[in-house]
């Protein structure tokens, strides 16, 4: 993106997330204003409230070998490695995300973290792009094995919600992968701006470096268009079957988009089916390393009552090409994550539930 206009753009982003915040006046601290430093700094719950609209968090946040079950309720989530990642996902099973993203818990890619681990086979396909701003994940996974309905199209999850508590409420995300950590696996930062989408069998995830600017992150991990799912929050390249990470350039921040030279910008409507003026476009990536699954996801548990897990493990090695950003990015691709999204309002207290669809 042309560095035009981005202060303002930045702005408007900023401006925009606020004009959806109903804080609840039994907790009003937002949730990505809540610092805990990994591990000691972490309470049991971050949100504890029982006076609060939405009541208390599901979960717990001090997660362990004590909690590391495939019942655990940690809402504290690792987003490092494509070997070491997490998710967020229903707590039991055949259940939609529209009905339980004020709950969700931590299911992980691997073990350590005190939570639930994806089993084996279930995640089909992962791309991660490395930039200076953030860190993208997307790829495919069989849903089911996360406790979600096998025809639920899911939809968005993020640290802010109309109440500002999060979805899921009280769910914390760290990351040691960020260049500002200077490769140190064993330290860990908070990521205070963080955006998700699940369903339809795909995922998204991206995580803002917590030492870049609130505008930039902000911009980078938006929340606000949550009915555009991972086409357009997070254009990608991911593929079913293959496993790579991908160093890239910055994405245009979703719904900011180019016309006749003219830099502009796009609001989701409410409701109704709707058409985005613009086809997003996938940053251009390089040095791309490709792995097998099976050297990435190891000592899992067996899937339970799988209905379409693949098999495939990719290709290894190591690969030069660079990727045109124009490979992938409309939502008919078959070649990208682009699980879309569809919201409400839930009564009252107006949290946003989104629904998503994979075109």
């Amino acid at each position: 993106m042309p560095g035009f206009g981005l202060s303002t753009l930045f702005a408007v982003a900023i401006a925009s997330k606020a004009v959806f915040a109903q804080p609840d006046p039994a907790d009003p601290t937002p949730l990505t204003d809540k610092q805990y430093a990994y591990p000691t700094g972490i309470p049991y719950q971050v949100d504890y409230n029982t006076a609060a609209i939405r009541g208390p968090q599901y979960g717990y946040n001090i997660c362990n070998s004590t909690t590391q079950n495939q019942n655990s309720l940690c809402q504290t989530l690792m987003v490092n490695h494509i070997d070491d990642f997490c998710l967020w996902a229903p707590p039991n099973p055949n259940s939609t995300i529209g009905d339980t993203e004020a709950y969700e818990v931590a299911w992980c890619s691997k073990s350590g973290w005190g939570t639930r681990l994806i089993p084996a086979g279930a995640i089909q396909g992962v791309q991660v792009l490395k930039t200076s701003k953030y860190i993208q994940f997307a790829g495919y996974i069989d849903q089911t094995q996360v406790d979600l309905a096998a025809d639920d199209y899911g939809g968005e999850l993020d640290p802010h919600g109309a109440d500002l508590r999060g979805n899921p409420l009280g769910g914390l995300v760290y990351s040691n992968a960020f260049p500002s950590n200077g490769g140190n696996n064993n330290s860990f930062q908070q990521v205070m701006d963080w955006n998700s989408f699940i369903g339809g069998n795909s995922f998204c995830f991206t995580i803002c470096d917590p030492s870049t600017s609130s505008a930039d992150q902000s911009a980078y991990c938006q929340n606000i268009y949550d009915r555009m799912g991972c086409t357009y929050n997070m254009p990608n390249n991911a593929q079913n079957g293959t496993f790579e990470v991908c160093d890239a350039d910055l994405k245009t921040p979703v719904g900011v988009y180019v016309t006749g030279g003219v830099t502009m910008t796009y609001t989701q409507p409410y409701d109704g089916d709707f058409t985005p003026p613009y086809t997003p476009i996938v940053p251009s990536s390089s040095n791309c390393v490709t792995y097998h699954s099976t050297d990435l996801y190891t000592g899992l548990p067996t899937p339970t009552g799988a209905s379409n897990s693949a098999s495939a493990t990719g290709s290894s090695g190591s690969s030069s090409s660079t990727k045109s950003a124009s490979a992938a990015g409309s939502t008919s691709t078959s070649n990208s994550a682009t699980a879309v999204g569809v919201s409400s309002v839930a009564g009252i207290i107006g949290t946003l539930f989104a629904m998503a669809f994979l075109s």
